[in-house]
């Protein structure tokens, strides 16, 4: 009978510890990047070193220190799909940002409806309650995701695929399937 009960209090120092712990690691894992308000996520060391983005806005013009760097699609619900995998096109190709998804493959940013269609300025979009304590995207599938948009931008722009960040690089270890 005692022991029953030392195990019910350590199981419940437990839930209690987890649940005091829990919010503070959710609540850093996403930074709003504006203008255009997308999520940047805070769970990768080698895009957020410390915690903090390597980049605090994203334009058409944002030179990413490492590529491919990663940010949400704000309009889709949480927890579904991929998120953008963002890279520079090469000066000799006119420059900019480009991201790639794996329903349109590589694309200029921002998407269209991004942008207000009269004046071409960035359409800010407001991020779904709750944004900041999303959980971390999946990694499953990733180990796909990551080396297919990479191989297209390598073939596409003449980029060494050695240069750009793998899904290893990304989280520091080899995503779980």
């Amino acid at each position: 009978m005692l022991k029953g009960k030392k195990s019910l209090i350590l199981a419940l120092v437990m839930i209690i510890a987890v649940s005091l712990a829990l919010p503070a690691v959710v609540q850093a894992q996403w930074a709003a990047l504006p203008p255009y308000n997308v999520l940047w996520p805070l769970w990768s060391p080698a895009l957020s070193p410390g915690g903090t983005p390597l980049v605090t806005s994203l334009t058409k013009n944002t030179v990413l220190p490492v590529q491919p760097a990663l940010a949400w699609d704000p309009l889709q619900p949480a927890g579904t799909g991929k998120p953008w995998a963002l890279y520079n096109t090469p000066t000799a190709f006119g420059g900019g940002l480009l991201f790639f998804d794996l329903y349109y493959g590589l694309n200029p940013w921002p998407p269209s409806y991004m942008v207000d269609p009269v004046t071409g300025a960035p359409k800010p979009i407001t991020l779904p309650a709750g944004w900041s304590v999303l959980l971390p995207t999946p990694l499953k599938g990733f180990e796909y995701f990551i080396p297919l948009a990479n191989a297209i931008y390598s073939y596409q722009y003449g980029v060494p695929i050695a240069s750009l960040l793998t899904s290893a690089d990304i989280w520091g270890v080899a995503p779980l399937i």
